[in-house]
């Protein structure tokens, strides 16, 4: 197959956010398409319109947007196809493939009591499967599946995986009312919208037996599958929100996840290249191939995304970190910001710590203290500080270096440690017992408001 037919699709169901495990099928679909050259197809399953709003569509288009996985074409929706998807039904009534079937509720809830009684699987099979000698009342249209033999899937994922056609049944394809059920409208738009490659999770693996069926039914070329195991939380149970299932939305919104960080997170779930741990956009397009995804669950980390978000924070541009936590910091200015990222960013882990640890930069005096950095500044610490502020005050250059010695000096002119005289000073200038180094911190605040600060930290104020 040539890198131009290679086509990708992703086709969530709107629920209101995209899962964090829609958003790693997404990735590996779009990664294939564009490490084949090919193209990749976003299609919206929405044809449960109750859950189907615009918000919950717009939460899956900001996701996919956010995280950069941009889809050739206009993004299609399955409700648009119903008119195709019932005319595939019959066209395939027309050629025996399925029949008309009018089965009551009553009858259907009386087999799955038997077969619940009987401890076995509900298959369902009509009494209409060879008759035409139904009722003038409204019907469905099933497919006539295979009963005899096996069909078997080579998966680029799983490997060979057989199933015996005796264990699939009847399905619907078209309901009484006329609308398409999903298993016949993901056959059809795939076929109409050229994808020639499926891959989701192994969940689906059961249904791509019983999609087959239409497949075949219908003479169409069968795609490639392959089914992705699941993630999993730490503790090897199925993914929840305890574990971090949750919404790209949340990682973004309230987490103060990177959208780098997270696409090289969520391509390390199931695949890998080597002990490559920091893997940009561009290498895993050059890198990726679903062949490389393991057979066995991966396990969700929120530690290790973290981890990697510190990473990726570092990295960024200061500009565009100030940019975006200046919103969460009252009176914020984005250059001081962007000045103050090199020494911030070490500290940080999320843009949630990032936007706390810049907030001393525009405080106002009387600072607020944490109760630790009260207790540094009383008793014999007004003296040194009334020492520190008097030495800088002389200073006629005010860099990091120039702070430094100058705080040096006291320290070894009045016989204590730099510690002792760097921790009150910390607290008078942050209202914090942790911040950037303190030289830095000075920089940063310059002059004016660093003396302003120490005096106002003061017992007895100058």
């Amino acid at each position: 197959m040539s890198a131009s037919e290679v086509v990708t699709r992703f086709a969530p169901s709107p629920t209101g956010f995209l899962h964090i495990g829609g958003a790693r099928t997404a990735l590996f679909n779009w990664l294939y398409a564009r490490r084949h050259g090919g193209k990749f197809v976003l299609r919206i399953e929405d044809t449960d319109k109750a859950r189907s709003t615009q918000a919950a569509i717009d939460a899956i288009l900001d996701g996919m947007k956010w995280l950069g996985l941009d889809w050739d074409g206009d993004t299609h929706f399955q409700s648009e196809y119903a008119g195709r998807h019932a005319e595939v039904a019959h066209a395939l009534l027309g050629s025996g493939h399925a029949y008309r079937c009018w089965m009551t509720q009553e009858e259907l809830a009386a087999g799955r009591e038997a077969a619940k009684a009987e401890r076995r699987p509900f298959r369902t099979r009509s009494p209409w499967r060879d008759r035409e000698d139904g009722p003038d009342a409204p019907f469905v249209i099933r497919l006539r599946a295979p009963q005899d033999g096996e069909t078997a899937i080579d998966d680029q994922v799983q490997g060979r995986v057989t199933v015996q056609n005796e264990e699939l049944d009847d399905f619907v394809l078209l309901r009484s009312d006329g609308s398409p059920t999903y298993m016949l409208a993901v056959v059809v738009d795939d076929h109409d919208m050229g994808v020639t490659h499926v891959i989701r999770g192994d969940d689906h693996l059961n249904n791509a037996f019983r999609q087959l069926v239409i497949i075949r039914a219908m003479g169409l070329p069968e795609p490639v599958y392959g089914h992705v195991p699941l993630i999993h939380g730490q503790d090897g149970a199925k993914l929840s929100k305890r574990h971090g299932a949750l919404g790209v939305e949340t990682y973004r919104d309230e987490l103060g996840i990177l959208p780098e960080a997270l696409f090289n997170y969520l391509l390390r779930l199931g695949w890998g290249h080597g002990d490559d741990e920091i893997i940009s956009r561009q290498q895993a397009v050059q890198w990726f191939d679903i062949d490389a995804v393991g057979k066995s669950p991966s396990r969700f980390d929120l530690k290790k995304l973290e981890n990697l978000n510190g990473h990726y924070l570092r990295e960024a541009d200061p500009a565009r970190l100030a940019a975006l936590i200046a919103p969460k910091i009252e009176g914020a200015d984005a250059d001081l910001l962007a000045r103050a990222m090199p020494v911030l960013t070490p500290r940080a882990k999320d843009l949630n710590e990032l936007g706390d640890g810049a907030s001393f930069l525009f405080k106002s005096v009387p600072l607020d203290m944490d109760e630790k950095a009260a207790s540094l500044i009383a008793g014999d610490a007004a003296d040194l500080l009334g020492r520190v502020r008097q030495s800088l005050a002389a200073l006629s250059d005010w860099t990091a270096e120039a702070t430094e010695q100058a705080v040096r000096e006291v320290a070894e002119a009045s016989g204590v440690k730099l510690g002792q005289v760097a921790q009150p000073l910390r607290a008078a200038l942050t209202g914090r017992a942790t911040s950037p180094g303190i030289f830095d911190v000075l920089a940063l605040l310059g002059r004016d408001e660093s003396l302003a600060r120490i005096a106002d930290a003061r017992t007895g104020k100058d």
